[in-house]
């Protein structure tokens, strides 16, 4: 029988699971959680912040060329998005799964698919823009059957 891993993730928690067949319950491999009390809600990185406002441009002359400012969410999404490619690589390379399915928020998702290795990427059998993590059990079940009868990138 094919191994499917499952991962079913948003910005601060995400699940992956296993899959024997079409028609067989998901097992969860791993749980993971990132924790959202690393950063101060609505806090920017300080040395961001401090050039996020500098109006100056190459002659000196005050202007109204600004750098963007980037919040320590993103950052902090881009972590976890890296931590949860990092697991999905390592599986594949273990071979432990013959296929990858993605079921992720929409940021999410598109963090997480440029860091999948190219092995995982060749894996890779779908991809829906979804959040189910709030779901639990038969629910779960469920809700991840229905993202996958969907087309790639429809929501569920």
């Amino acid at each position: 029988m094919e191994k499917t891993w499952i991962l079913v993730a948003d910005a601060h928690r995400a699940r992956c699971f296993e899959r024997n067949g079409r028609h067989e319950a998901p097992t969860e491999l791993a749980d993971f959680v990132y924790p959202q009390d690393r950063i101060p809600h609505g806090k920017t990185d300080p040395a961001l912040r401090a050039s996020a406002g500098k109006g100056h441009g190459r002659s000196a002359h005050s202007g109204t060329q600004f750098e963007p400012k980037t919040d320590l969410h993103g950052k902090e999404r881009a972590s976890f998005a890296h931590e949860l490619t990092q697991y999905l690589n390592r599986g594949v390379a273990e071979q432990r799964c013959k296929a990858l399915v993605l079921i992720a928020s929409s940021p999410m998702l598109g963090q997480l698919k440029p860091g999948l290795s190219p092995a995982a990427s060749q894996l890779l059998h779908r991809c829906v823009a979804a959040d189910l993590t709030h779901y639990q059990g038969p629910e779960l079940a469920r809700r991840i059957d229905q993202a996958l009868s969907l087309p790639d990138g429809a929501g569920a």
